[in-house]
């Protein structure tokens, strides 16, 4: 199971003076049949960009040779994940206050909205600072998702658009009368524009003759995700099922700057990858704000699976 709650520290390996990229994915478990909504480990990653997510609900520290482990790494005074050389020095930032850490490198307390910074090899000139960009709060008042209900203002008409799937295969995704859904599971999308929430269709995907393996039934913005057999399934399939445009700058005929959180069960972050590679995951919220920037992110009570 994920936590409900996150704190964020920062990691940065440098050999030779050369930027390393942290793996995203580390401490995640991606879901299966079996266990659909996949987990995660209180320390894990979900891209390359350095920031370690931290489970705020027991009020534990981490250290950074439990990230190490979990990761499944080497992590001492001659090895970093594989990389060797000498010297490593280990810098923290803490609140400001920048010092040199002498101690055993797994022992390091891992600092809340932080910054560890690994150098192997030939020093940097000047340990660099992050501007700390975490998502909007969560508003405490969840929405209640009603089957065949409507979240937000009518902006579509129902239904894929003429570009869309008429029935045959989109990206590798089938449309069928009577699918076995042996992995059944929804992810949910708003969708604002300065400020105002942007109801989704209802029936994208859903054809007179079939229905698609990702399809909407109402405007609650939920997907439903149905098919005989496991696989990855992504927004950008989404949208093409729809047959409407998905960019940094276009959500289905909508322009302007587009940013997109992500929230998995109070795991929230701002997503900075191409918004087509987003994956729908069991009771994944995905937020994609267009113009002007929303104040909170919205939480949900689901209703049961229809």
């Amino acid at each position: 199971m994920r936590s409900t709650a996150y704190t964020y520290t920062h990691l940065s390996i440098y050999q030779n003076g050369r930027l390393l990229a942290l793996p995203g994915n580390v401490g995640m478990v991606e879901p299966t049949m079996a266990a659909q909504t996949g987990c995660a480990y209180p320390l894990h990653t979900v891209d390359s960009s350095g920031k370690i997510h931290m489970d705020t609900t027991t009020n534990a520290s981490y250290t950074l040779g439990q990230f190490f482990a979990i990761w499944g790494e080497t992590l001492d005074a001659s090895q970093v994940a594989g990389v060797t050389g000498s010297p490593i020095t280990i810098y923290v930032n803490d609140g400001g206050a920048l010092t040199k850490y002498t101690g055993d490198p797994a022992s390091l307390v891992l600092p809340v909205h932080g910054e560890v910074t690994i150098e192997i090899g030939t020093p940097l000139t000047q340990i660099p600072t992050y501007t700390w960009t975490d998502p909007p709060p969560f508003d405490p008042k969840p929405v209640t998702l009603v089957y065949l209900g409507v979240v937000g203002n009518n902006f579509w008409p129902a239904g894929n658009t003429s570009t869309g799937g008429t029935g045959s295969p989109v990206d590798g995704l089938v449309c069928a009368p009577n699918m076995s859904a042996l992995y059944h599971v929804h992810a949910h999308l708003a969708i604002f524009k300065d400020g105002k929430w942007l109801a989704m269709p209802a029936n994208v995907g859903i054809l007179s003759q079939c229905d698609y393996e990702m399809h909407t039934h109402d405007q609650t913005g939920i997907i439903h995700i149905e098919t005989p057999t496991f696989k990855r399934y992504t927004l950008g399939q989404f949208f093409d099922i729809w047959g409407q445009p998905l960019s940094s700058t276009n959500v289905a005929g909508v322009t302007g700057n587009v940013v997109a959180y992500i929230n998995d069960n109070g795991d929230s972050r701002r997503y900075m990858g191409d918004l087509r590679d987003i994956e729908l995951t069991s009771l994944r919220d995905i937020t994609l704000q267009i113009g002007t920037p929303v104040s909170t992110l919205a939480t949900y009570s689901w209703y049961e699976p229809q």
